[in-house]
C-alpha cells in the first residue's frame, strides 16, 4: 500500500539528495505502550509507510532511518518484511535534534559508520510519523533548498497563539495571520545543517526542536518557507491512529495493480486496462510469468494492494492463478482486509464461441468457493479477443 502518489512536482535538477527520519519517539503522548511509529495501521507499521512513500521517490539516493537503541531489531524486521531498500538504520540519541544530528552523521564522519555513506548535496529531514508526503512537497523544498540553504514546508496556524502571564491569566495574543505552523518536510544545503549541529549548544540538543532555527541561528541561512498541503500532519495521538487507518484504507480502495502474463496478447489487454482506468484510480500493470514465485509480486503484496486483475489464457486459467493466490495468502494481506482478484481470461482462438467446458467452470467456482473462506473474492471475466 501507498500512502501518497505521484504528483505534478518539478524533479530537481541534477543534485545528489538523501533523506533522514527521526523514528526515535517513545509515543508519550499516544498514551500506549508501543511507541507510535511502530503501531500498526491495516496490519502494517506506520513507520513502514512513511520509509515507503519516500523510498519510490528516485532521485533520492539514501534513506537514514534514526532510532532509538532498542528497537533497532524492530526496525531491521520491518525493513526486511516489507522489502524497503535504500535504507540505513542509525542508533538515535536521547532528543530529537541528538537523533538528527547522529543521522547526518553518517555522511560525515566515519566513525558513525562502517560504511561513509556519499555526502548528499542536500538532505530531506523528514519525520517518520508524518506517512501522506508527496513527492511534490519533497520537490519543491528541496529545490528551494538549493537556491537558499534551507527550506520547510508551513500550514496556516488553526488556532489563535496566547501566552499566559504568572498568575494563570491571559498576558497577550499572537495575531494569528502573521504566523504558520512549522511542518515537515524541510530540506538543507548539507555543509549548512551539519556546521549548524556542530555549532549547537548541549542546551539547542536537549530542548530544542526546530531544525530552520539551527540553520538561521549558527549560519544565519534565511530559510523559504513552502506553502504544504493539509496531508502533512504528524501522527501524535491516539485519534491520530485512527485518521491515518481511515485515510489508508481509502487510499487501498482506489488503486489496483493489473497483472498479466508475458504473452504479446495478454500484455496488450492489460496495457488497455490500464489505460481505460488511469483517469479513475491509481492503477498499475506489471507482465510477469505467473507459473513461478515472483520476487516483484511478493514486493507489490508487501505494499498491501488489496484489488487485482489478472489477466491470462483461457486454456490456463486456473494453472497460473493458484500460485498468485498463494502468495497472497502467505502475505497476511486477507487477513486484515477482503482481497478482490478478478480474473480476466483471454480466448484468442479462432473459435467464435464463448462456451466454456463444464468441467472447467466447475473448477472455477468450486476455486472461487474455496478462496472466499481465506477472505478472497475471486470474480471470473470471460473475453474473446482477436
Amino acid at each position: 500500500m501507498e500512502p501518497s502518489s505521484g504528483s505534478c512536482g518539478v524533479r530537481p535538477a541534477v543534485m545528489s539528495v538523501a533523506a533522514v527520519l527521526p523514528a526515535g519517539g517513545s509515543g508519550e503522548r499516544l498514551g500506549g505502550a508501543t511507541p507510535k511509529q511502530f503501531c500498526a495501521l491495516q496490519g502494517r507499521p506506520l513507520v513502514s509507510y512513511t520509509v515507503r512513500a519516500i523510498e519510490r521517490i528516485s532521485w533520492i539516493s539514501d534513506i537514514i532511518v534514526v532510532v532509538s537503541p532498542e528497537n533497532v531489531e524492530t526496525m531491521k524486521f520491518i525493513i526486511e518484511k516489507y522489502g524497503h531498500e535504500r535504507v540505513k538504520i542509525v542508533k538515535g540519541g536521547i532528543t530529537r535534534h541528538r537523533s538528527i544530528f547522529n543521522g547526518l552523521k553518517v555522511f560525515a564522519e566515519r566513525e558513525s559508520s562502517n560504511h561513509l555513506l556519499q555526502k548528499p548535496e542536500v538532505v530531506i529531514i523528514h519525520d517518520a510519523v508524518r506517512p501522506f508526503v508527496e513527492e511534490d512537497i519533497l520537490s519543491k523544498v528541496v529545490v528551494a533548498a538549493k537556491k537558499h540553504g534551507a527550506a520547510g514546508a508551513i500550514r496556516p496556524l488553526v488556532s489563535t497563539v496566547i501566552a499566559s502571564a504568572a498568575d494563570g491569566c491571559l498576558d497577550h495574543s499572537l495575531e494569528r495571520a502573521r504566523y504558520r505552523a512549522s511542518e515537515m518536510p524541510q530540506a538543507f544545503l548539507f555543509d549548512i545543517i551539519y556546521k549548524a549541529y556542530q555549532q549547537c549548544t548541549d542546551y539547542d540538543l536537549d530542548y530544542g526542536t526546530e531544525c530552520l532555527d539551527l540553520a538561521l541561528k549558527y549560519c544565519r541561512t534565511n530559510a523559504k518557507l513552502v506553502e504544504g498541503t493539509a496531508d502533512l500532519w504528524k501522527v501524535t495521538y491516539k485519534r491520530d491512529l485512527y485518521a491515518a487507518e481511515s485515510i489508508i484504507k481509502d487510499i487501498l480502495s482506489h488503486q489496483v495493480y493489473v497483472i498479466t502474463n508475458v504473452k504479446e496478447a495478454v500484455a496488450q489487454v492489460g496495457f488497455l486496462l490500464h489505460e481505460s482506468l488511469k483517469s479513475q484510480i491509481k492503477v498499475e500493470t506489471i507482465s510477469i510469468s505467473l507459473s513461478k514465485t515472483d520476487s516483484h509480486l511478493q514486493s507489490i503484496f508487501s505494499g498491501q494492494c488489496y484489488n487485482f486483475v489478472c489477466v491470462n489464457d483461457k486454456e490456463c486459467a486456473i494453472q497460473e492463478t493458484e500460485p498468485l493466490v498463494e502468495m497472497l495468502e502467505k502475505s497476511d494481506i486477507p487477513l486484515l482486509h477482503p482481497v478482490v482478484l478478478i480474473l480476466v481470461h483471454l480466448d484468442v482462438s479462432e473459435n467464435i464461441s464463448f462456451s466454456i467446458g463444464m468441467e472447467e467452470l466447475t473448477r472455477i467456482k468450486k476455486f472461487a468457493r474455496e478462496v472466499k473462506k481465506k477472505n478472497i473474492l475471486v470474480y471470473g471475466l470471460l473475453i474473446q479477443y482477436k
